[in-house]
Formats: structure tokens, C-alpha cells, sequence
């Protein structure tokens, strides 16, 4: 080891000069005694398609639908595996510099992501999922369309509201469509467990700002200090959309990323 790393399976750093396994596959490092308790496979990602440090969505986003990028798919894999029993689900933080060094170790992966059966504390898997998102060059709801996300969300009609939603969720470009169905389907999910905490008030709380952002990268403070009750309240009518609506985003003729 030249530069000190975390073990993939212990998270204790590797120190330098000291000896190390490194999977040739997702480049998985950790130390040699932790091999046993390794996973035996990596979780595949498509070989032909690099990804970027940073961009739209739809440089993440595979060649077939659903157009759902695959470390969003390996991380809510992940959540729904183990951590729908955890209080506090997206909102307890996870340690920072985990979040990040998972966060680049999945970016850094292209030919097939390390397994993050590894990772001990879910609030970390949680913790790349929002930063992956929030890194994005615009947000999932798009730059062109937030304001009309943001119009929608203020009509007191209850049908003529969803009806307004569901017309807007069909003109943003498909990467976006169909990751913003994988997500509210998954969310719906967490504020279904009594043990998370996290109702749909909770959970958009956390994500407004994630999901719908601003109408520009720079806003002015004043857009700021208006658009943040507004992103809450989006994300809100966007989970009490029937799930069936979402649902069809996902294709029916093959099976889900996760089951809905």
C-alpha cells in the first residue's frame, strides 16, 4: 500500500508499506486476513459504458430501461436489504469522509461496483446515495422544468395537483424519469416501516433540496430562501402519487431493479 486506504470489509485503514488484496474486478481493497469474509462476486455494471467525475444524469444512466443508474440501484439494493428496520433513514448522517471515499471508490469503478455489504454503518450507503444525487450538475426535476414542478405543487386541488405532477413527470428526459420513479417507489418504501420514523413529511424534508434543487446552478440568496419550503412540499405530492403511476416507469416486461 502506498497511499493508506480503509479495508473494504473491516473499514480499518491499511497502513503504507503494509501488504494488501485488490480485486482486479471493482478494485476492492482490504486486508489479507479479511479475505475470508469478503463477498464472493462483484455486482456488475455495464463494461461499456464509463462513467464521469461529474454531469447530468443520463451520464450515468445505462443503454437499456429502465434508465436507472446502477450505483443508485446497488445502494437502495442495499438500504432495502438491511436498513429498513434502522431509525432515522436518510436522515442520521453517515461519517463524512466514508461517504466520500464510497462515493468515489463506486465512481471510480466502471467494469463492475464493489459490494457494499462491507460498508457496517447503512447510514453511509444512505450518505452516497444523497451525495451522488446532490453532486449531480442539475437536479433529477431539471433546470427547465422546476418551476412548473414548483406551480404544480401549489394548486390546492388535490386531482387537478396530481393530474399536473404526473403530466410534468412525462416531459423530463427519460434518465430523469425513470430514476425519480425508482426513487419515490423506494422511499415509499421506507416511510412504510414503522421501525425508519421517516413518514413522507420527513423524507421530504431531506430530499426536497436534493431532488428539486433550484431553477439555475447559482440561485441568488432570495431564491434560496424561497425555493426551500417549496422543494419539501414537491417531493410531498410527488410520494402521494399512486404508486401504480411509478410503477409504470419501471417497464413491465422485465423485472425491477428492486421489487416494488
Amino acid at each position: 500500500v502506498i497511499r493508506p486506504e480503509p479495508c473494504s470489509v473491516c473499514g480499518s485503514r491499511i497502513r503504507f508499506g503494509k501488504a494488501a488484496v485488490k480485486c482486479r474486478q471493482c478494485q476492492m481493497l482490504l486486508h489479507p486476513k479479511c479475505q475470508e469474509q469478503c463477498p464472493s462476486s462483484c455486482t456488475p455494471q455495464s463494461r461499456h459504458h464509463a462513467w464521469p467525475h461529474e454531469g447530468v444524469l443520463a451520464d450515468f444512466a445505462p443503454s437499456t430501461p429502465p434508465l436507472v443508474p446502477a450505483l443508485l440501484v446497488q445502494c437502495v439494493t442495499e438500504v432495502e436489504t438491511r436498513g429498513l428496520t434502522e431509525t432515522g433513514l436518510y436522515r442520521v448522517p453517515g461519517a463524512e469522509q466514508l461517504v466520500r471515499e464510497w462515493k468515489q471508490r463506486l465512481l471510480r469503478a466502471r467494469g463492475a461496483l464493489p459490494s457494499l455489504h462491507s460498508v457496517a454503518d447503512i447510514h453511509v450507503v444512505c450518505g452516497v446515495l444523497k451525495d451522488f444525487l446532490r453532486g449531480l450538475k442539475e437536479p433529477l426535476v431539471t433546470f427547465s422544468l422546476h418551476t412548473a414542478f414548483l406551480q404544480a405543487a401549489d394548486i390546492l386541488d388535490d386531482s387537478a395537483c396530481s393530474t399536473a405532477l404526473c403530466h410534468i413527470v412525462s416531459k423530463l428526459p427519460p434518465a430523469n424519469r425513470d430514476t425519480l420513479a425508482f426513487l419515490m417507489l423506494h422511499l415509499l418504501r421506507v416511510s412504510s416501516s414503522p421501525e425508519c420514523k421517516m413518514d413522507v413529511l420527513n423524507l421530504s424534508r431531506v430530499f426536497g433540496p436534493t431532488l428539486v434543487g433550484h431553477s439555475s446552478a447559482n440561485p441568488t440568496p432570495f431564491a434560496i430562501m424561497e425555493d426551500t419550503p417549496r422543494q419539501c412540499k414537491v417531493v410531498a405530492r410527488l410520494l402521494s402519487l399512486p404508486p401504480e403511476f411509478w410503477r409504470g416507469f419501471m417497464g413491465t416486461e422485465q423485472e425491477n431493479p428492486v421489487p416494488v
